[in-house]
């Protein structure tokens, strides 16, 4: 039977790559929706191949635009946040993938959670900063709530069949920085944080990666869709990128899932469940995993993980300042406004600076996300001499 599906955050890498996923498995699904931040030419290339009931740009600058791309076709366009929102609660769609980054993708999720559908979510902003808020949403709706993050997507594999696990250790990369020593770490610039490893990622997310924050937010994720404590969440740097994540159980038992480097896999293992099925984008052979090695991360040098955790234990709206400044700082760094280590820096100046508020509303978390955004477009860059 088809299904229909949305996409929030249609153009960028989580999206076009679940484009691909749905365009090898059309007796599956069908694609009614689309969103896009800004990037009207490819969200109109898209909506001619695919023609959806609905595509929506949530800036509305390039809004003619779009509507002129498709004139003449059935598509209709639309601007605005509340045009996302109409996309995240399509009357034909099932299956909603949230994949805008930030802080714009949570309120969509929300909404989709609210209409009852299900959710693959690859937005993990939502968690990290209306955790408490989405998972109420989805047992309020009783609907699913699905994974999309490699590590997260394994830790669900990992806990099918299962009983609670004991602890939770999510693997990491170690970025591009792994061996670089922390006075060194003054001066990279962001050409060499966007050179990662072993995953293609957005810009945003690399960044993230090269800190270590996108780490500390998968604690925060796991935390949430888990009903893990902090404590129960481990990291482990695992530079292969071979073992996406491991759940140990109360006997000692370990369970690992193990797959290439290729977000494919773990979409197309959200849009189905709990069927598995075909393509495999890639395959894991012997020869990849000749050396596998971990490592404990080196958490001074890289403080964005432990500053998520302790955004985590405060709790109410310290994990929307963590986001906001670091989604503020991390654009500044890769505009060479201020250096690499100042990213942690801004991020627990403004922890320190930030009133708390416990048991927050969506408005209290958006009020919190502009507070940070104000203070971290202030923060002046710690190096005297950035590199160019």
């Amino acid at each position: 039977m088809t299904r229909g599906i949305s996409l929030i955050g249609s153009t960028g890498s989580i999206g076009t790559q679940t484009l691909e996923v749905v365009r090898e498995c059309p007796d599956r699904y069908r694609v009614v929706a689309l969103a896009a931040r800004s990037s009207w030419e490819l969200l109109a290339r898209q909506a001619l191949e695919h023609r959806p009931d609905l595509v929506a740009l949530s800036d509305p600058t390039h809004y003619a635009a779009l509507k002129e791309a498709l004139a003449g076709t059935e598509v209709r366009v639309a601007a605005g946040e509340e045009a996302v929102y109409e996309v995240a609660a399509h009357p034909e769609a099932s299956m909603v993938l949230s994949s805008f980054v930030g802080m714009a993708g949570m309120v969509p999720t929300l909404k989709a959670l609210e209409a009852g559908k299900w959710v693959a979510l690859a937005n993990k902003e939502a968690l990290v900063v209306g955790g408490e808020l989405v998972t109420a949403a989805a047992r309020k709706a009783e609907t699913t709530l699905l994974p999309v993050d490699s590590e997260h997507s394994a830790i669900f594999q990992c806990l099918q069949g299962q009983v609670r696990a004991e602890r939770i250790i999510l693997t990491a990369s170690g970025g591009p920085f792994r061996h670089l020593e922390r006075s060194a770490l003054e001066q990279v610039t962001a050409a060499q944080a966007l050179k990662h490893p072993t995953w293609s990622m957005g810009a945003k997310i690399t960044i993230d990666s090269a800190t270590m924050m996108n780490k500390g937010f998968e604690v925060l994720e796991a935390h949430y869709l888990f009903a893990m404590s902090l404590a129960e969440v481990d990291v482990w740097v695992h530079p292969q990128s071979v073992i996406h994540s491991m759940v140990e159980f109360v006997d000692g038992s370990v369970l690992a899932q193990m797959g290439p480097p290729d977000m494919r896999t773990p979409i197309q293992y959200a849009l189905f469940y709990p069927e598995r099925r075909g393509p495999a984008w890639s395959r894991l052979t012997l020869e990849h995993c000749r050396q596998l090695s971990f490592e404990p991360p080196r958490r001074e040098d890289f403080p964005c993980l432990d500053l998520a955790y302790e955004a985590g234990r405060q709790g109410g709206t310290m994990p929307a300042v963590l986001n906001a400044v670091n989604e503020v700082a991390v654009e500044r760094f890769l505009k060479n406004e201020i250096g690499f280590l100042d990213i942690p820096r801004a991020i627990e100046a403004a922890m320190q600076a930030h009133t708390l508020k416990d048991g927050p509303s969506v408005s209290d978390l958006l009020a919190a996300d502009a507070w940070a955004r104000t203070f971290a477009a202030g923060v002046r860059a710690s190096a005297v001499n950035l590199p160019r």
